[in-house]
């Protein structure tokens, strides 16, 4: 069992409610020079959720679940940017009122850009909410340290969640971490360069088809666990061979250029003592019983 410093971390009760879709109101241009209108980010989002393919969907940078915020009129100001950073991957969120009080569901992951918190409710949840409704995030695991492993970082990551991540411990100080898809360094886009990793996500281009295919980047979920090689994100989202990050998948693919499904880092080590090992079932939806693994229903 990996030892960890749970103990000492700070545990916050965050406020926050659903975003409404977001939209520029004008035309947007693909990668191919094509224009487009159609949704976006944000939203309380009925038909898509976790486990469903990232891929596929007639929108972009579609955000499954529900798109949370702290404040839509200041999404880069106070108290918007605390929901960002103290919220985890893993953490409880809490619905305390309107007619769906007092029903859970599961943070994913925050997007950069829209800057929203996306969380993981039941179809029939999400049915009763509106967007005057309060939610509160039991946000807990920023700060959290694997002891026996210095050199490997942990962001965003509950502490209940890293549990039951099947991480295995191999010799020479290795951690082997399942994941659905290894993704090479070269189709990691938007967001490279970012300052940290503690709130938003950085994007896998899928561009180029070709190379999408061959990766099998095409059959990637919502809620994948996904490898990220030769990136290091200890200190912003960069490049450095050798690298391993590991990342989970919160949002659709996209048709702007240098975008595609954004993942949110939650382990990363400069050196390879990352080990990514393929799994189809490494993702947050079976691991938790949430979305498509509790609803049954798959897009």
């Amino acid at each position: 069992m990996l030892q960890t410093n749970e103990s000492a971390l700070v545990e916050f009760l965050l406020q926050c409610q659903p975003g409404q879709p977001r939209t520029r109101g004008n035309w947007e241009v693909d990668h191919q020079g094509n224009p487009f209108l159609l949704p976006s980010i944000g939203g309380i989002t009925l038909n898509v959720q976790t486990g469903d393919p990232a891929f596929g969907w007639a929108g972009d940078h579609i955000e499954p679940g529900v798109s949370c915020t702290a404040d839509t009129q200041k999404p880069f100001e106070h108290p918007n940017v605390g929901l960002q950073l103290y919220s985890c991957v893993g953490n409880t969120a809490t619905i305390a009122a309107g007619e769906a009080k007092g029903e859970c569901g599961t943070v994913i992951g925050h997007h950069g850009g829209s800057e929203h918190l996306i969380v993981e409710f039941p179809r029939a949840v999400k049915e009763k909410l509106t967007y005057a409704d309060t939610i509160m995030i039991r946000a807990k695991g920023q700060g959290l340290k694997l002891l026996d492993y210095p050199s490997v970082a942990l962001f965003n990551l509950d502490p209940s969640l890293l549990e039951k991540l099947k991480i295995r411990e191999a010799k020479g100080g290795v951690l082997e971490v399942p994941v659905t898809t290894v993704v090479p360094a070269v189709c990691m886009g938007s967001g490279i360069g970012s300052a940290h990793v503690a709130k938003g996500d950085y994007d896998i281009m899928t561009s180029d088809a070709e190379t999408v295919r061959e990766n099998g980047i095409d059959k990637i979920r919502f809620g994948d666990f996904v490898a990220l090689l030769d990136h290091d994100n200890r200190y912003g989202r960069a490049y450095r061979k050798g690298a391993v990050s590991i990342g989970i998948v919160v949002h659709s693919d996209c048709l702007e250029a240098g975008h595609g499904p954004g993942v949110t880092t939650i382990m990363t080590c400069a050196e390879p003592l990352i080990r990514p090992v393929i799994d189809p079932g490494a993702n947050i939806a079976d691991l938790l019983g949430i979305g498509t693994a509790l609803s049954g229903v798959k897009a």
